[in-house]
């Protein structure tokens, strides 16, 4: 319609299927359709009604004439149900004025129309009958259905265009009633959100679609449109129509800048601090826009940002809203008092259950008043407008954290403790190998301060070393201490890549190709959890293809998938496994040897890992290496080292027992025996774990299937003189041993 929409007649009810706000259930009862003020630039030019479509009394009156609240009106039309109105709203209409009034709902529910406008009012004037202005209109000629045509002309039916045509036809007669109506005024612009929907919108069974009907209107300037759409959509759809291109001008809308978002924020602060009734700091509204330019990075700006601090003032309110600290240490000792009442009443102890009776009834009194009064200062904050509530930068740091799994929040004392001790805490599971546990934790130091390169990931290594010497060990442990979980660890085996055709499972296979719409399986893994370390796990067995890929998320810590979406490495901390230079090692930890003193084993720890390094540039390509932030060299294993990581592996098995409710002690030859069995300086702590496995849990596996061993029983293992492994049981006390045991 030609005109401004303006607010709502402020009606403290509908009627028709409602009383005091509550729907009430009937036969077939449709919504009511609210009652709405035009306020119009002109009237409408319809024969016979030329001035009829202006400002109605119904825009001048006061909203306050229908706040009181009085008793209900009943209002009945020839045996039809019963209507309650509330009174308020008809104290100063007649009866023929309400009668017009629910003609006018009945005409905008049969045109399917969801509130009630001056059109609407017009019919209900002239269905009434009996009022000056029908007279008036009966007395021009005019009659209800010419005025229904007429009036369908103009509004049409239903709101929307689309949706509930069923035959050839509609689509289009609404559309033009539209551009009719947009003709009759110059100070309507038409904007139409999503124009790309345009192209084939209404073109069923053979008929005009919507673009098609407004090219014309738009070729001789009869509207003043703008559309909004991407540059992906416009692409697709409004180029491949080159006359409806031909008739918009392009204008790009850049992403705008982190300052010029932090401007955006400051217009929108005053908006949403009264929608959540709390104040939001400068600072907060700065750290909105950097954290989420920084680690936000499939979505744009404004929009992450104006989320960020949405959610943020949603957290910080709910948090305010909790009940006190004081309220809930009262109700601990409130329902502890409650448990000892009940139990003197079971005792029949009347004289103690009445005085805890009285001293609860005063703790519920006590926490009444504490709610109240945090109710009261609350509201009292938020009033005077000068304290109360206030969104932190911490705040936004901490949904940027919940959001990405990504840790922006200041480092805590705690947390600092945990960083300066990281070498220690992995040394707990990864045995020997210090100058690869203390490179892995100085990057991750360097990261959490932010000092590190924002453009790229947080370190890349490449590990080399013999086979089974605590590699993938390493990366398994830093994920599961530092990142939260082992889960953190994204592991991809190489051997799967060795062939080129493999190559693009890791960013998704091409349009047309089986599996394009399942993505690729690195840039998928790395979209949905940006902060993990990632394990390219025998990197040497991959295809040389792979290889070009890893440059750019070396360099510039980021991948774009078979999609064209850019995928962010910023955040991951890369390792790669190879044994490439293992041959290198073993040579020269058979021939200098690493047992001994420590001067004599760095030197000679030196001098292997430049050969290996030497090795290493012979089999990957310079470019690929030169982005590495280090190459790390693990050493042999010692047998010490062995009987350190024996440990670890028997209290695994111990765990495990333990859950069978089976206590299990091994003594120090079965020990000893594991380790001179699983020792190999080749093969690293794998034979270790073949050891065990043959030794322990074959043993213990063929007690418990024989009945030997149940639940409860404590077991220790030992070795006879022969080498033979023996299995005690214990169920009423341990018996001594020869040598002692190692417990769990």
């Amino acid at each position: 319609m030609a005109g401004t929409l303006v607010l709502p007649v402020a009606l403290e009810t509908t009627f028709a299927g409602r009383t005091g706000g509550r729907h009430c259930k009937s036969h077939g009862t449709r919504s009511t359709p609210s009652m709405l003020a035009m306020s119009l630039n002109r009237p409408v030019r319809m024969a016979a009604f030329v001035g009829l479509r202006s400002v109605h009394s119904f825009s001048a009156m006061r909203s306050s004439n229908f706040r009181s609240t009085v008793a209900s009106y009943r209002f009945s039309r020839r045996g039809r149900r019963a209507s309650f109105v509330t009174r308020a709203m008809f104290e100063r209409f007649t009866e023929k004025a309400i009668k017009v009034i629910m003609l006018a709902q009945e005409e905008a529910r049969r045109l399917g129309h969801n509130f009630v406008g001056t059109e609407q009012v017009l019919l209900g004037l002239v269905g009434e009958g009996t009022g000056i202005a029908a007279k008036v209109l009966k007395s021009m000629g005019i009659n209800l259905k010419d005025a229904r045509v007429e009036v369908e002309k103009i509004i049409g039916r239903g709101n929307g265009f689309v949706a509930g045509t069923k035959y050839r036809g509609e689509f289009e007669e609404r559309l033009k009633k539209l551009m009719e109506e947009i003709k009759q005024s110059d100070e309507i612009i038409l904007f139409i959100d999503e124009v790309h929907t345009l192209i084939g919108a209404g073109a069923a069974e053979g008929a005009i679609d919507a673009a098609n009907i407004l090219k014309p209107a738009l070729a001789r300037g009869e509207l003043q449109c703008i559309g909004a759409t991407t540059l992906d959509e416009y692409r697709k759809h409004v180029e491949k129509d080159p006359a409806l291109e031909r008739r918009f001008q392009p204008v790009k809308v850049p992403e705008p800048s982190v300052d010029e978002t932090i401007e955006i924020l400051r217009g929108l602060r005053e908006r949403y601090e009264i929608h959540h009734k709390l104040r939001y700091t400068d600072d907060s509204l700065i750290a909105a826009a950097k954290l989420s330019y920084q680690y936000i990075s499939d979505r744009f700006l404004p929009d992450k940002a104006i989320d960020l601090i949405d959610e943020a003032g949603s957290r910080v309110r709910l948090r305010h809203a909790q009940v006190p600290e004081e309220a809930r240490e009262l109700d601990k000792e409130l329902k502890q008092i409650t448990k000892d009442k009940n139990e003197a009443v079971r005792g029949q102890d009347f004289e103690k259950a009445g005085e805890l009776r009285d001293r609860e009834m005063e703790l519920k009194a006590q926490i009444t008043a504490l709610i109240d009064k945090s109710k009261e200062m609350n509201k009292a904050e938020t009033e005077s407008g000068e304290t109360g509530p206030m969104v932190h930068e911490s705040d936004i740091q901490h949904i940027v954290s919940s959001w990405t799994g990504i840790p922006v929040e200041k480092v805590s004392t705690d947390e600092s403790d945990k960083l300066l001790k990281m070498e220690e805490t992995l040394h707990k599971r990864v045995i020997g190998q210090d100058e690869a546990v203390k490179a892995i934790s100085r990057s991750v130091r360097r990261a959490r301060v932010g000092l590190k390169s924002p453009n790229r990931p947080i370190a890349s290594f490449i590990f080399a070393g013999p086979t089974g010497v605590g590699k993938s060990e390493l990366a398994k442990t830093l994920a599961s201490y530092y990142f939260g979980s082992e889960e953190a660890m994204i592991r991809l085996d190489m051997s799967e890549f060795m062939e080129r055709h493999t190559v693009s499972k890791l960013i998704g296979s091409p349009p047309g190709y089986v599996g394009y719409t399942e993505g690729g399986q690195l840039t998928e893994a790395v979209r949905r959890r940006p902060y993990s370390v990632v394990l390219f796990d025998e990197i040497e067995k991959a295809h040389p293809d792979v290889f070009n890929m890893m440059l750019q998320i070396l360099e510039d810590g980021r991948l774009t998938d078979s999609k064209g979406r850019t995928v962010d490495f910023k955040n991951t901390l890369l390792i790669m496994t190879s044994n490439v230079g293992s041959s290198v090692i073993e040579k020269g930890g058979r021939k200098i040897g690493f047992d001994l003193d420590s001067d004599e084993k760095d030197s000679s720890y030196g001098r292997i890992k430049s050969l290996v390094i030497e090795e290493m540039k012979q089999y990957f390509r310079p470019e690929f290496l030169n982005r590495l932030d280090e190459m790390i060299v693990f050493r042999q294993l010692t047998k010490l080292e062995v009987k350190e990581i024996a440990d670890i592996m028997l209290q695994e098995v111990f765990a495990r027992l333990k859950t069978k409710d089976i206590n299990l002690q091994v003594t120090e030859k079965f020990k000893e025996r594991v380790v001179d069995e699983g020792y190999n300086p080749s093969y690293g702590a794998r034979p270790l774990r073949r050891a065990i496995m043959r030794l322990l849990e074959d043993s213990l596996a063929e007690k418990i299937l024989g009945g030997e061993v149940k639940e409860g029983d404590s077991v220790i293992v030992d070795v006879d003189p022969e080498g033979k492994v023996i299995v005690l049981n214990g169920e009423s006390g341990l018996p001594e041993l020869p040598a002692p045991a190692v417990a769990v």
